[in-house]
């Protein structure tokens, strides 16, 4: 039952028809990122590289790239973790229909990792500068880890119950590491390892840290598994893998995953940063270079057989919005008992993921009241911000269930539709100044510091929206292409952005200043002004890409009719979002023609990939 190592996942997929080994010398330097990108657009199958340049490994992608791959790797597994979330949800199921959990013990037997003395990965040992190079895209710093399952135990509480494993970057070259002997660990705030570093540091100690590569497809998906804390990983990876995974555990040294690919062991050197980066990420820009700690490598262990999977990061649609769909297929059902009175999250993966929140929550708090306003929805957006993945949320817009039963925050189109006909722009605009964003996003005030807003709505619609400009509209000097992107939603293009961080534009200012005598204006709450409103308004992916990742609320929300009452900010007529690059943010991703061009080659008659991108 379940797939034990990658191996075993490998001639599974190549036996259903879902692998293509590409056996032409491929470059891990952007090549093979590259392809990765070009046949998970086209939906294609999983790649085996068989002939990488430079490096004696074979490396494999795409092993996920598709939902139904996704399902057919955990086959065997899905249904059961799929009951036990129910069970959660309401335990009497299991009185109800006790014949549908009779595997639950099983389940929870396996979620156990099992401890063995010796496994295929410490079969033999290699140099860091031994391992492909992957570099994704033309500005990375280095070759760097795409798919690691980064494992450490609390210095407080060791052991596997204490645990966190996590997908977080490793940088295995460039900048100034020294070579074989470091590796750059770049992890984002609120992640499990944070804590562990934060023990070591306060019991001056190091941290012991592995980073398995492969093995198990059930540990990758753990590692990237938005858990509560306290709840480990390798819990659900056991669940999901549907056996006890074995772990080599010796006296004095940190558990290694025994059916790894690889195994990189280390310690955190308490008292050195190195820069990392700059790096390709999932927002679809570059994050830039920053000081992050440093791993000082002890040793990297390998099976015979290994391969080296890996994804390419960038803007989503990539491999892991497949990771995002299947963890939503499994945990939607737990979301109002993690939120009281949330009924359904949806975490934006074209705008990033962490920029924009929606939700369908409850406003119950006074049923009696002559007309229903948002009360109960801003304690169910607070709370959002307050636990799990969902606190890293820039943007959250919430919704009234009672008033659109039917409603999902998953239906692009009629979500907005409903939040721009319910919305009272002088009420329901709620800010978080000078706190904590996604280590990611650049468009705040400084690295991991920006703002937040709320936007909840509730109650009977406020405006008709419009989908024409006004007969009289007219913009100023510098701004054009007025574009109806939506009802509600216009578009603007506007000059490139020349403010530094953390200030105020005056043009926009002005803008909304010289908008508030246009008739039926009203019938458009939000008008975002971008670099380029053709390429915007082309879909709402470009739209939600655009409008939530180049923004951020305290800085670049103006408005039409603005106004400040005792702290509360709101406008008259609309709101007006700053949505242009900023001479502050960093670079978007973009491929290299040439490169492309040679994937163009192995789709061609003959290659590789013919019939398939």
């Amino acid at each position: 039952m379940g797939y034990r190592n990658l191996s075993q996942l490998l001639a599974a997929l190549e036996q259903r028809g879902e692998l293509v080994r590409i056996e032409k010398a491929v470059d891990a330097d952007i090549e093979a990122g590259a392809i990765q990108r070009r046949v998970f657009e086209a939906g294609g199958p999983a790649l085996l590289f068989t002939n990488v340049r430079d490096c004696r490994f074979p490396m494999a992608a795409n092993l996920f790239g598709t939902r139904e791959r996704m399902r057919f790797i955990f086959r065997d597994t899905i249904s059961t973790v799929e009951r036990l979330m129910r069970l959660k949800v309401d335990p009497s199921v299991a009185f109800k229909r006790p014949w549908e959990y009779l595997g639950a013990p099983r389940a929870a037997w396996n979620t156990m990792p099992r401890k063995v003395r010796s496994g295929p990965v410490m079969e033999q040992q290699c140099r860091i500068s031994d391992l492909p190079r992957l570099v994704s895209w033309p500005r990375d710093g280095g070759g760097y880890v795409t798919l690691p399952q980064v494992y450490s135990e609390s210095p407080e509480k060791p052991g596997f119950m204490g645990s966190n494993l996590g997908m977080y970057r490793v940088q295995l070259s460039g900048n100034d590491f020294e070579r074989d002997r470091e590796v750059g660990l770049h992890y984002q705030i609120h992640r499990g390892i944070g804590h562990h570093h934060a023990q070591a540091i306060c019991r001056g100690e190091e941290l012991r840290v592995n980073i398995f590569v492969g093995g198990p497809p059930a540990m990758t998906l753990g590692a990237v598994m938005p858990l509560p804390e306290g709840m480990p990983e390798v819990c659900f990876a056991g669940a999901m893998a549907g056996h006890r995974i074995p772990f080599v555990c010796r006296e004095g040294q940190l558990p290694v995953l025994a059916e790894a690919d690889f195994c990189i062991s280390g310690r955190i050197d308490l008292k050195v940063q190195k820069p990392e980066g700059p790096f390709g990420d999932h927002l679809g820009y570059y994050s830039l270079t920053h000081d992050f700690p440093v791993l000082k490598v002890d040793a990297v262990h390998h099976r015979r057989d290994a391969v080296w999977p890996f994804t390419t990061v960038g803007r989503p649609p990539q491999e892991d919005t497949i990771f995002g769909e299947f963890i939503h297929e499994l945990t939607s059902e737990l979301v109002p008992t993690v939120f009281a009175g949330v009924h359904e999250v949806h975490a934006v993966d074209a705008a990033g993921v962490h920029p924009l929140l929606l939700a369908v929550g409850s406003e119950r708090y006074v049923p009696y009241a002559a007309e229903r306003q948002p009360q109960e929805l801003i304690t169910n957006a607070l709370s959002l911000l307050g636990n799990t993945q969902t606190s890293l949320s820039k943007y959250v817009l919430i919704s009234a269930k009672e008033d659109a039963p039917d409603l999902s925050a998953h239906d692009m189109p009629s979500f907005f539709d409903n939040l721009l006909r319910r919305i009272d722009l002088s009420r329901d605009l709620h800010f978080i100044t000078r706190t904590t964003i996604d280590t990611l996003d650049y468009s705040g005030i400084s690295l991991n510091q920006g703002s937040k807003v709320v936007i909840s709505v509730a109650g009977p619609h406020k405006r008709e929206l419009g989908t024409e400009l006004p007969a009289d509209f007219r913009l100023p000097k510098g701004f054009g292409s007025p574009t109806v992107f939506a009802p509600g939603i216009l578009l603007v293009s506007g000059p490139g952005h020349d403010r530094k961080r953390d200030e105020h534009d005056p043009g926009m200012e002005r803008l909304g200043a010289e908008l508030e005598d246009i008739k039926g204006l009203e019938g458009f709450p939000f008008i975002f002004v971008v670099d380029d409103a053709e390429f915007t308004a082309r879909s709402w992916d470009n739209f939600l890409w655009v409008g939530f990742t180049r923004s951020d609320p305290a800085t670049d929300m103006y408005g039409v009719g603005a106004f400040t009452h005792c702290k509360h900010w709101g406008a008259e007529t609309s709101v007006l979002i700053d949505a242009r690059l900023k001479t502050y943010h960093a670079p978007p991703l973009e491929p290299v023609p040439e490169v492309e061009r040679f994937v163009d080659s192995l789709g061609a008659p003959g290659g590789p990939l013919h019939g398939i991108i």
